[in-house]
């Protein structure tokens, strides 16, 4: 059978949940439709986040991805929409989602939506020399 798309965001547990560690993940071929003219959108969607107990898995988060590619959407809205699911299936104690989105129409539009837990304060910086 082939692989489809899915909405749902698989998990595995954090390896090191003692830690504040941050993961990285460059997600380069996103698209969705423009509600207003059903052409393609697309986007190169940044997720940068501290896990707490669930790490989110690669693969589902590709299917999930991959299920908007028929949807109608805001920048806006599809971006808080995905953040908002990868913190219900994750409880991460920090997660940003950027969403940069190619030129449409000459206007180049990011979106940035944050995540911050209540009880989570991130360590202080550390300047190197």
């Amino acid at each position: 059978m082939p692989t489809r798309p899915s909405k749902e965001l698989e998990t595995f547990d954090n390896p090191m949940a003692e830690r504040d560690y941050t993961i990285r993940i460059e997600i380069p071929e996103f698209t969705c439709l423009c509600p207003k003219t059903g052409q393609p959108d697309f986007a190169t969607l940044y997720l940068d986040y501290v896990p707490d107990r669930k790490c989110v898995e690669l693969k589902a988060l590709k299917l999930y991805v991959w299920s908007f590619r028929d949807e109608g959407a805001f920048h806006e809205a599809v971006t808080n929409r995905i953040l908002d699911d990868l913190v219900r299936a994750t409880q991460p104690r920090f997660m940003r989602l950027t969403g940069k989105f190619n030129v449409r129409g000459g206007i180049w539009t990011t979106v940035v939506a944050e995540h911050r837990a209540p009880d989570w304060t991130p360590p202080p910086p550390v300047a190197l020399p």
